[in-house]
């Protein structure tokens, strides 16, 4: 029957053992009906009670297996391994937090290899993004040791210099850290390596976002490091993840000449005005906070006269990526270019975690809502 639950199901939903269903049921919460000699529910009950009693559930009980060590989301603040992330971004270079988060040891000074050139024929509507994608899938497939997970630090070192390396120069890298390297790569205006180190530090890692629940999943089927990073990219081009910024970027353009007159357009289309808001940060987006309080020391932002007409919300990074792009001349696709290289690295800090644990353990069982036999 469709829109009926067997008692294991029910259970999964309401997070508790089936002998717990049917105590449910004695009590009056819920209604069990009898389809070919076995118990059956309602969905829509089932769904009542889960929101009366706050049941988290099968997908909660997933998550709920994942103990990290790497971020912490907490009062609207972000930290990795216990540091102040804003203050990491003001302190550290990217290479150095990369490698203490994949390992713990801090560093001082390390290096990532020269990339290796990447040929591809991709063709004109190709964005910056879809380099990156192609680009880590033929470093994948030529490289005969991707399968040896022990060697995770080492391949993505060169895995992001790869990655780096496959984005067509604007102009000659002004020193050899990946910030230089990138730079080169995003912008024609005067090389900022500084403030692009600061960027990729503050989107490094973002606890379980779902991209990183997807490199999760394929690292805990004991995917290699290329495929791990694959999977996030996968989730990563989502509308509501990785391209938001390239969204916020376009607005920006349009709002440069006249900000009341862009925000307007789109209230009378009933659009929301992109890189506000946050799903897990309540009050502010401290990465977003402390990309623009940088910026501010640049120039005068187009960024700001939105936000002061944007008084029951609050900026996210995405609207800051997309101000450091407009401000520097960057192509409207930067921002999420920026974003998946910066955020290989939690993925891989991640994929390592998860290989230390037990393999496929995010196997999950759908809720059949079809015809049954």
């Amino acid at each position: 029957m469709e829109s009926m639950l067997t008692t294991n199901q029910a259970a999964r939903r309401l997070g508790v053992k089936p002998a717990t269903v049917y105590a449910y049921v004695s009590r009056g919460l819920l209604t069990s009906k009898k389809v070919n000699r076995q118990s059956m529910f309602d969905v829509a009950e089932v769904e009542t009670l889960a929101q009366r009693t706050g049941a988290r559930g099968a997908v909660a009980a997933v998550t709920d297996r994942i103990r990290t060590r790497i971020s912490l989301l907490e009062n609207d603040r972000l930290y990795f391994r216990g540091r102040s992330v804003p203050e990491l971004s003001s302190t550290k270079r990217f290479e150095d937090v990369a490698h203490w988060l994949w390992t713990e040891i801090d560093s001082v000074g390390m290096q990532f290899p020269e990339g290796q050139e990447i040929w591809m024929a991709l063709p004109e509507s190709a964005t910056l993004t879809d380099r990156v994608r192609v680009a880590v899938a033929l470093a994948g497939a030529g490289d005969p040791l991707r399968f040896d997970l022990s060697r995770a630090v080492t391949t993505a070192k060169a895995l992001i210099a790869d990655v780096v390396e496959s984005l067509p120069l604007q102009q000659r890298p002004q020193g050899t850290d990946i910030a230089d390297r990138l730079w080169a790569r995003l912008s024609p205006a005067p090389a900022q390596p500084d403030l692009l180190n600061t960027v990729l530090v503050l989107l490094a890692d973002h606890d379980l976002a779902i991209s990183t629940m997807a490199a999760r999943v394929a690292a805990s089927a004991r995917a290699h490091p290329y495929a791990v990073v694959s999977a996030g990219l996968g989730a990563l081009e989502g509308q509501k993840h990785g391209t938001a910024s390239t969204l916020a970027h376009r607005f920006l353009q349009q709002a440069k000449a006249d900000p009341m007159g862009a925000i307007a357009e789109h209230l009378r289309a009933g659009q929301a005005i992109p890189g506000f808001g946050h799903y897990v940060y309540q009050r502010c987006d401290p990465r977003a906070d402390h990309l623009f309080a940088v910026l501010r020391s640049h120039g005068e932002l187009v960024a700001d006269k939105v936000i002061a007409a944007q008084q029951q919300t609050f900026p996210n990074v995405d609207l800051a990526l997309a101000q450091l792009g407009v401000m520097f001349e960057m192509a409207p696709d930067a921002g999420e270019a920026i974003f998946a290289i910066a955020r290989i690295v939690g993925w891989i800090a991640h994929a390592m975690e998860e290989y230390a644990e037990p393999g496929l353990r995010f196997r999950a069982l759908g809720v059949y809502m079809g015809d049954r036999p």
